[in-house]
């Protein structure tokens, strides 16, 4: 192998601290393989979690390899090297077993690049018993894995505190079996899905155990988003339930990790890290979120929030961030105006959200960033009107505490289009049409220019079609995958392929028609039904 890939490699083993050693004894080899590039894996607690329950199984050992970044890729092309794992540099031909841990559906287009640099055959179809066995699992695979589906033996569906040690004892009782014996017998079992046998009844989602530890921060590297922080998850799901969002309606019931299990992750973790980075979508709603700040800051530490609930804001809270050092809060309002958020049922008032921006912004705290959707189902040009008039009244509120601080402070503007999520009540409408994007956010440009300290930030909207397209669509979507994976962009991809991106992800289905997703069970689809026709009567829309 390239001296400069050994060199590339080392450093990372030499700049981290809590790898497990690679050569330990063990029965089984698992490659553990994030698809995409190392900074970006290393920021993923779930991609931690599952690294540390696979190596905590007996006679399992666990290593890691990553999407290259751009240095390796280059010269894994020059000199034709195959890749490798990070811990002992092992061709990833020689592991037992390849597991895909994957967050975000456009990674789904990594994978295939992935296994032809591990001389791997790309489809499932392709390989025999002496390929390793290919599984996927994480957030993209137990929300819809179908477009990327044939590139896997299995899929784990669910979460990895149950079905880690699952899939191990399946491994490895299985071991002396036929490839073909051990899926057959994978199929019977919850959580678990075989692409090439498809199931006769919806599979079901695992949910981890009520006692589950909270998952935190095994490794610690400086070559990462969180670099100076210690992670920990402080709750999984969310019990809000707005009507646009995954993490309401797949992640549940709602679950909230006991305060001294908490304190005692704190604890270890400040070893490590002064700074505390408490994870969850639904953070700022655990019961004692205030005491385990506080907890966080006599012990020395400095607790960071990944985003606040304008409605969970405490001066107590407050006056622990500002102790602590923060310089910005994150909020989410998500819609621009009352007919929005009612739609998305966020249940949040104009009123609210101006006076929790005074509430920070007089507490010290002067820089805000502020979470918006547009594109939403019925969303119209008086919506975008009321954003902008919203964002003009924190902004004077804003600038009113920053003259009496005497500093200024900025408004961020996090704008992202609407993407329709399956198993949320909003999975059946379509997406806006990238051209009434474009004007949508060139209207926001303008309205929003004479407006002092206020920047405004909108994903890549391209980029958001990729992810709707992925996110909706099925098996038809493997071609565009195998063509991306190459190199080729959305547009050269879809037209090779005969597909209509544009037309995919803006159409809107019918509440009875056949989705791609529901291979996999979800919670209630009555429930999910009944909050789509609630949606569509804010608006005026009938089904």
């Amino acid at each position: 192998m390239n001296w400069h890939i050994r060199e590339i490699l080392r450093k990372r083993r030499t700049a981290e601290t809590g790898a497990f050693p690679p050569h330990r004894g063990g029965a089984l080899s698992v490659c553990l393989v994030y698809p995409n590039r190392y900074a970006t894996a290393m920021s993923s607690l779930g991609f931690q979690a599952v690294y540390q329950l696979f190596n905590d199984q007996p006679d399992i050992v666990c290593e890691r390899a990553f999407l290259p970044d751009r240095e390796e890729q280059a010269l894994y092309e020059k000199n034709g090297d195959t890749l490798v794992s990070l811990e002992s540099e092992r061709p990833l031909t020689d592991f037992d077993v390849i597991a895909f841990s994957i967050s975000f559906e456009p990674d789904f287009i990594n994978i295939p690049h992935i296994l032809a640099l591990s001389r791997i055959p790309a489809l499932s179809a392709e390989r025999d018993e002496t390929h390793p066995l290919v599984l996927a699992g994480g957030a993209a695979c137990f929300i819809n894995p179908e477009p990327a589906a044939e590139l896997f033996d299995l899929i784990a569906v669910g979460e990895g505190e149950t079905l880690i040690p699952d899939l191990s004892a399946l491994l490895l009782d299985q071991a002396a079996r036929s490839r073909t014996e051990l899926l057959r017998h994978a199929a019977t079992l919850p959580g678990f899905y075989v692409p090439a046998l498809p199931p006769l009844q919806p599979v079901v989602r695992v949910c981890a155990p009520a006692d589950a530890v909270p998952s935190q921060s095994v490794i610690m590297t400086e070559e990462t988003e969180f670099g100076n922080m210690y992670l920990i998850e402080v709750s999984r799901g969310c019990p809000r339930g707005c009507r646009f969002c995954a993490a309401g309606f797949v992640w549940q019931p709602f679950r909230q990790h006991p305060l001294d299990r908490l304190k005692a992750a704190c604890r270890e973790g400040l070893e490590h890290r002064s700074t505390i980075g408490l994870v969850g979508a639904a953070v700022s709603d655990h019961l004692h979120i205030e005491e385990l700040c506080r907890f966080i800051v006599e012990q020395g530490g400095s607790p960071s929030l990944s985003s606040l609930r304008l409605d969970r804001l405490t001066p107590g809270l407050l006056d622990l961030l500002v102790k602590s050092g923060h310089k910005t809060i994150s909020m989410a309002p998500e819609g621009g105006s009352q007919r929005m958020r009612d739609m998305i049922r966020k249940n949040l008032t104009a009123e609210q959200i101006i006076a929790a921006a005074d509430q920070v912004a007089r507490a010290g705290i002067l820089n805000l960033k502020l979470y918006f959707i547009i594109g939403l189902p019925g969303e119209n040009d008086q919506d975008l009107q009321e954003l902008i008039g919203l964002t003009a009244a924190i902004q004077r509120t804003v600038v009113e505490q920053a003259r009496a601080h005497k500093r200024l402070g900025e408004i961020t503007l996090s704008v992202n289009p609407f993407i329709p999520k399956p198993f949320t009540p909003l999975q059946w409408a379509g997406m806006c049409p990238l051209d009434e994007l474009k004007r949508k956010v060139a209207l926001l440009e303008k309205g929003l220019r004479p407006i002092p300290n206020v920047r405004l930030k909108v994903e890549e909207l391209q980029g958001c079609v990729l992810q709707a397209l992925l996110s909706r669509g099925g098996r038809e979507l493997l071609p565009l995958i195998l063509q991306m994976a190459t190199g080729m962009n959305l547009r050269k991809a879809a037209k090779a392929c005969r597909i209509e991106p544009e037309l995919v992800v803006t159409t809107t289905l019918a509440l009875d028609a056949e989705l791609p997703w529901e291979v996999i069970q979800a919670a209630d689809r009555s429930r999910l039904t009944a909050e789509y026709l609630a949606a569509m009567q804010v608006i005026g829309v009938g089904q």
